[in-house]
């Protein structure tokens, strides 16, 4: 009998390449080693030891520094608010209050924060709620002190174990990865300007334009895991920054260049063909201005009274100046050594947004579904209630944040009722027999890998397979001295259930906000920065402001709703095309007084233009009039700042002229690409 599937090529281990077999054999390692040391070291629950390798198992040895140090301050945080809660409130229902605010601030600033801050503040809330509820029946506050210094131990215990595995069996760089991805974004910037300088308006034009902000912003990661494993990129962490932000500006000229492109009725014949062999020579590494200038010069206006021409012309030579620029600090950013000593010109990180309103949202929920649970819990005497409530602070905590809660509280539910059935067996079936930890492991170690394994070549479920390791822990409960209580694991292990269930209803119940929703809070908030940057002094800068747009647009790419995101990005769009407009023109300089008034007036058009709740109707199509006809008639006027001024002021027309799409609402139409 011919039995395909047991050949050793089809298996898990057959068709794992060697990174996945270091990655599985570094994190189960990491596991089995931490469970040793949590023995060795007599603490009383050493699977906690075991759970917290698995958590902070990840594929670069920056990602684990980062999110170790989170979960360390997360857990000693954690740690001291339950000594607080568990060793002060003897009241059940003062204990219940403070839990349930504790919880729901946690998810709070876990929410209203990114990177290491929100992990650390969600590992606070359920590490809280893991040695509170687990210690509800015991009144002795030095009793509570040694369980919460237990359950601190074996967590860090699981931290060093798994950054001693990383030591070990280290993965791949995580500088050599921001490198090569770097230099990839560089050049496909390229290929995105030739989309976007074509005529014809597409699908795919947004979806590219989505995909090179949601990219660039995801090397701000890259960047942030790289800084804590190299200590190179570490002392070059200033020009990743400023690379980072020319990337963003680039993008930005690309965008504003098509706004103009889609604007300019009469333009050279050749220019499309000129614009194709500029990409084409930006992408030889050895380019520079002196070839750049010779093709720039085929397309040089020659009529000094076309404002548009020349407006183009300076917009498209900036452009290939940022783009060579930037290259070049790319290759020295490359080439650097250890001792190298490079300094671009000093910016902030990357700016970011986080959307209050329904963080504290998130944080209700939090609070109301553990003060009910809590509540139930005491009404009823309910044996196993701290298992259930355990799960729902992890569920409410860890998924609010989550693109879709409801799907990884479903993946949950899964992973827990898979857990309840094969560990009943492992624990009452083989476990009961074992008294040997090395024999134990002997079992426990190729089940590992091999979880380890499914995770990595089924992408689909992995969400499915990582809950699996992560949990598994808790369900087979490998205590010290070992505990066999038949009727407490069944208890138990429905409770969990049930927690994920009553998890599961509060996000249904109270459900995230909307797509749309989101999106128009975000386009509110975005129009809110615009009129502060239209302020004589501004609270963000230009690339402050950029990159904020930029990172609120990200914020919907994973959303379904089309619309939702097609009108926030227009929005995005227009907005940062008319701030860039806004600070050429406010560091606009002329002798002439007319002139300075004249763009005065360009500036205060935008403030009654624009306010936080939308566009003023009345007053756009006048403005844009207006920007008309002071374009026309300065380009006639003799002087060339003038029309310098002009073509500024020619490229703000062309920015706010996409604004007519949006006064029809967008429930009333199926809203256009955007450009």
């Amino acid at each position: 009998m011919n039995l395909p599937f047991l050949e050793w090529k089809r298996s898990p281990w057959g068709k794992a390449t060697a990174g996945q077999w270091r990655y599985a054999l570094r994190n189960t390692l990491a596991m089995c080693l931490a469970l040793w040391v949590a023995f060795v070291l007599q603490l009383d629950e050493p699977y906690w030891a075991l759970t917290s390798a698995a958590v902070v198992s990840f594929p670069t040895v920056g990602g684990v520094i980062s999110k170790s140090i989170g979960r360390i301050f997360g857990s000693l945080l954690g740690a001291m608010a339950s000594l607080l809660i568990a060793g002060c409130l003897n009241d059940p229902w003062l204990f219940t209050l403070s839990i349930a605010s504790w919880l729901g601030l946690c998810t709070y600033i876990s929410n209203h924060y990114q990177n290491n801050v929100s992990y650390a503040f969600a590992l606070a809330g359920y590490t809280a709620a893991i040695i509170v509820f687990g210690t509800v029946n015991i009144t002795d506050t030095q009793q509570i002190f040694d369980i919460t210094q237990a359950r601190v131990c074996e967590v860090i215990t699981g931290i060093l174990c798994g950054g001693l595995m990383m030591m070990i069996l280290p993965s791949t760089s995580d500088g050599a990865t921001l490198l090569v991805s770097l230099r990839r974004m560089h050049l496909r910037l390229l290929e995105h300007a030739a989309m976007l300088w074509q005529p014809e308006i597409s699908l795919r034009m947004r979806t590219s334009h989505e995909g090179v902000i949601g990219q660039i912003l995801t090397m701000n990661l890259l960047r942030i895991q790289a800084f804590w494993s190299h200590y190179r990129l570490r002392r070059q962490n200033n020009i990743l920054n400023y690379m980072l932000h020319q990337q963003l500006r680039i993008t930005s000229v690309i965008s504003s260049l098509r706004r103009m492109l889609l604007n300019w009725p009469d333009r050279p014949e050749n220019l499309a063909a000129v614009l194709e062999q500029l990409l084409n020579e930006l992408r030889v590494p050895t380019t520079d201005k002196y070839r750049l200038a010779h093709i720039l010069v085929t397309i040089a206006p020659q009529d000094p009274t076309d404002y548009r021409h020349r407006a183009f012309f300076l917009r498209l030579r900036h452009f290939c100046w940022l783009y060579l620029r930037c290259t070049r600090w790319l290759q020295r950013l490359e080439s650097a050594t250890q001792v190298s000593d490079i300094e671009p010109p000093r910016v902030t990180s990357l700016a970011r947004h986080t959307d209050s309103v329904e963080a504290a949202y998130n944080g209700l929920r939090t609070f109301l579904c553990i003060l009910i649970g809590c509540a139930y819990w005491i009404t009823t005497q309910w044996d196993a209630g701290s298992s259930a409530l355990t799960l729902i602070a992890i569920s409410c905590v860890l998924y609010s944040s989550t693109p879709s809660p409801i799907k990884s509280i479903t993946t949950l539910l899964k992973a827990v009722s898979l857990l309840f059935a094969f560990c009943f067996v492992m624990k009452f079936g083989l476990m009961i027999q074992i008294d040997d930890f090395w024999v134990f492991c002997a079992f426990l170690f190729p089940t590992l890998v091999t979880m380890q394994m499914m995770k990595l070549q089924n992408p689909p479920y992995a969400p499915l397979w990582g809950q699996l390791i992560v949990f598994m822990g808790s369900f087979l409960a490998v205590t010290n001295p070992p505990s066999y209580d038949y009727q407490g694991y069944i208890n138990d292990s429905l409770a969990k259930i049930a927690g994920v269930l009553l998890a599961g209803l509060a996000f249904q119940i109270l459900r995230p906000s909307s797509d749309k929703r989101k999106s128009r809070r975000i386009i509110r908030a975005l129009r809110r920065d615009f009129i502060d940057q239209l302020s004589k002094k501004p609270q963000q800068s230009e690339s402050q402001f950029e990159s904020r747009i930029y990172h609120r647009i990200s914020q919907l790419n994973q959303s379904l709703d089309q619309e939702a995101r097609t009108w926030l990005l227009r929005w995005g769009v227009v907005l940062l095309n008319c701030s860039h407009v806004v600070w050429q023109l406010r560091d606009w300089q002329t002798r002439s007084d007319p002139l300075a008034a004249v763009r005065d007036v360009c500036i205060h058009c935008l403030k009654g233009v624009m306010t936080e709740k939308g566009v003023q109707h009345a007053s756009l199509d006048a403005t844009l009039q207006e920007l008309q006809r002071m374009s026309n008639t300065l380009a006639q006027h003799p002087e060339q700042a003038a029309r310098d001024l002009a073509g500024l002021i020619w490229r703000l027309y062309c920015s706010l002229q996409q604004l007519q799409q949006a006064i029809i609402p967008p429930e009333a139409i199926t809203a256009p690409t955007p450009g």
